[in-house]
């Protein structure tokens, strides 16, 4: 549930034309910031999950150590290594790029937490300016929005079985969890906003925008109904709350900011 979903949250940002405004920046700051925690905190139950408590520890600390790793020793030579690559057309450093994310997803795995980890921690320490970083995303966008994303939706719709939510019972257990995760995004950034003097209603409009979760909250709950930390039918209502979620921010954002939407689209 603490999930924000980075992507589409700067989808609907730039959308309305109000990424580069105070409130969108410090809306993707908070998302950034949030989705580094939450990818964090999703390491640690994977490695709860796949051991026993006692190797838990151990999982913890060596985590721990490959973060601080990839922060301290492998941020400044991968800075280095991307900022000396050519513009244009480099299939070496898109071919050393590609075996640098097996790498560190496979240490990731062997650790004992998800291989997802170690490829967005890759993805984290790589200069998003820098010509090879420009170039994967050009190169692989296209592959990944047009084949893997679809395939991904399908997936995750095959595995979605509405039928095991059908009694007044499982639709109230969903209402509270949809309720749930509206109050500790929606109502938890309302308070930490207005705890640092923002006022009521950005503050309001912050919180419905960190309230989207998308494809970040299926990527983590696939993982989850994998590892049998959820089942079926919760692994359906926890889709069902990332819908309604996702869904809600858009029709909220502009109820909330109409004058300043409505001023941005105009200019």
């Amino acid at each position: 549930m603490s999930i924000t979903a980075f992507p589409v949250l700067a989808r609907i940002l730039t959308d309305h034309g109000i990424e580069k405004t105070p409130m969108g920046i410090m809306a993707i700051s908070c998302a950034a910031t949030d989705d580094v925690t939450a990818w964090c905190l999703l390491a640690l139950l994977v490695g709860f999950a796949h051991t026993s408590v006692a190797s838990a520890i151990a999982v913890m600390g060596l985590t721990v150590a490959y973060v601080l790793f990839m922060v301290i020793v492998a941020r400044p030579l991968v800075g280095r290594w991307a900022a000396s690559r050519p513009e244009g057309n480099d299939s070496n450093g898109f071919a050393i790029a590609l075996g640098a994310l097996l790498l560190s997803s496979l240490a990731t795995e062997v650790i004992g937490i998800h291989a997802i980890f170690g490829a967005f921690l890759l993805g984290a320490i790589t200069p998003h300016e820098s010509p090879i970083a420009r170039s994967l995303v050009n190169k692989l966008h296209d592959f990944v929005s047009i084949l893997f994303l679809p395939a991904f939706f399908a997936y995750t719709g095959m595995r979605t079985s509405l039928g095991l939510v059908e009694t007044p019972w499982e639709w109230g257990i969903c209402a509270i969890i949809i309720l749930v995760a509206t109050l500790g995004k929606f109502g938890a950034t309302v308070v930490a906003a207005r705890l640092l003097k923002v006022d009521w209603r950005s503050s309001a409009i912050l919180g419905a925008l960190m309230n989207t979760r998308g494809l970040m909250e299926l990527v983590v709950l696939n993982i989850g109904l994998d590892l049998g930390v959820i089942t079926p039918t919760l692994f359906a209502m926890m889709v069902i709350m990332a819908l309604v979620t996702t869904f809600a921010t858009t029709p909220v954002l502009r109820y909330l900011w109409k004058d300043e939407l409505n001023t941005a689209v105009a200019a």
